[in-house]
């Protein structure tokens, strides 16, 4: 009995249905990555490219007042410094420096230059953003008597003439939707906007999820890779009719995630 006992166990352990060893048996998943788990980006510096224009301007005073360390860049360290002193200065934590310092002392690039200038800009700045994070907020966009509407580069969007441009850098897209009015306003305590962000590493679209939450009513939402950039930056287009026709300030919230 003992024996058949044990002859028993043996079969049963060698069924084709069950595993052989320890080793064989299925390997439990990971549980998942809880989305909205993202990383502390406070200690972080952020420079933007382009900061003395309207747009630059807006996410630089929103970043600073929530408290992060900012760089303005602009071409004219002292048009940058101006704009720097205008925001609130070191009492805010943001100083001006020429785009090449501004780079190169940024963990994070926000850039926010003019379209006709990007491409230069970015090319002149190889270097100095190698290893950098760099979100690119940029809108191609043409204006006749009908309105704006959406230019397509030769890239397929800016987003991705910026990666081609930086290949040694991170590039992302985010920051297209915002009113640049609403974000220089001091009066308006927190904006109810969600940030459409695109990467090609979670990890650098977390960062940028993670940077977008720091301003009180904002959230980051991943939305893609690079090559989905160009109707995003179009976007913007509509949303200028909208703001023309109903005298508003449009921005946009993603339902159900």
């Amino acid at each position: 009995m003992k024996v058949a006992a044990v002859r028993d166990r043996i079969t049963v352990m060698t069924t084709p249905d069950a595993p052989n060893s320890v080793s064989d048996a299925p390997a439990k998943k990971a549980p998942a990555k809880d989305p909205w788990d993202l990383p502390d980006v406070s200690g972080l510096t952020v420079g933007v490219l382009g900061g003395t224009g309207d747009q630059g301007r807006g996410l630089a005073y929103r970043l600073a007042r929530a408290g992060q360390k900012v760089i303005i860049g602009s071409r004219a360290v002292e048009r940058a410094q101006t704009a720097a002193r205008e925001l609130g200065g070191a009492a805010l934590g943001i100083e001006g420096a020429d785009n090449a310092e501004c780079s190169r002392r940024s963990d994070i690039v926000i850039v926010a230059v003019p379209w006709d200038g990007h491409a230069k800009t970015l090319d002149s700045l190889r270097e100095e953003l190698s290893g950098k994070l760099v979100i690119d907020c940029v809108n191609p966009l043409g204006f006749d008597k009908k309105g704006a509407y959406a230019l397509t580069p030769e890239e397929g969007s800016a987003a991705e003439q910026a990666a081609a441009l930086l290949p040694d850098s991170r590039v992302t897209a985010a920051f297209h939707h915002l009113s640049a009015v609403t974000l220089q306003d001091p009066e308006v305590e927190q904006i109810d906007t969600d940030v459409m962000v695109l990467g090609e590493s979670r990890a650098d679209t977390d960062l940028v999820q993670a940077l977008a939450a720091r301003i009180p009513g904002m959230r980051g939402v991943f939305a893609g890779r690079l090559r989905n950039a160009h109707q995003v930056e179009s976007l913007v287009a509509n949303l200028i009719s909208v703001n023309r026709r109903y005298k508003a300030h449009a921005g946009l919230r993603v339902t159900d995630v």
